[in-house]
């Protein structure tokens, strides 16, 4: 098999069906976060080149789109069974067995994202009940802080499907 072939049909490794949702959302969500992140940082540039003075939400603003880009990376990642893991071991051992550690692995992944997602809605409402301020801007933290536990849900979301079709995989 190709590259190529490998990434036009994901998860072949285990022979599960590609995703029923396409991973192209994520991807369109990713590039217009990734826009957003190149027209600032390059008004910041220009900004400083010209004037020597900064736009100080660019910072602020970057880092929060940072997170964001990550968390949908993770979820885009899981979905086409492209997340990070050892497969050293579970490549040399029969596919029944492999899948039942496939699926082990995604649970714990869930567990984890989970988790992240729970205490990021906590952290969030503790966020929006204090009134926390951005250090920088002085707009409400809870803003940058609400993509968490909302992209947490999507990475479970994704999880859950990969479960799914890997449990379902002839």
């Amino acid at each position: 098999m190709t590259e190529h072939a490998d990434i036009q049909a994901p998860g072949l490794r285990l022979g599960e069906a590609p995703p029923r949702i396409p991973v192209t959302v994520e991807g369109a969500l990713a590039a217009l976060a990734m826009a957003v992140l190149a027209v600032i940082t390059f008004a910041n540039v220009l900004v400083r080149y010209f004037t020597s003075i900064s736009f100080a939400f660019t910072e602020e603003y970057s880092v929060a789109i940072m997170v964001v880009l990550a968390f949908l990376g993770t979820a885009a990642a899981f979905a086409t069974d492209r997340h990070i893991r050892m497969t050293f071991f579970t490549e040399r051992l029969p596919r029944a067995v492999a899948r039942k550690i496939e699926v082990l692995l995604l649970l714990i992944s869930l567990a984890l994202f989970g988790a992240i997602g729970w205490l990021g809605a906590l952290y969030t409402w503790d966020e929006y009940r204090f009134e926390s301020l951005s250090p920088g801007l002085g707009v409400p933290q809870w803003l940058y802080t609400v993509w968490m536990p909302v992209l947490s849900v999507v990475i479970l979301l994704r999880i859950a499907g990969r479960i799914i079709r890997v449990v379902r995989a002839p």
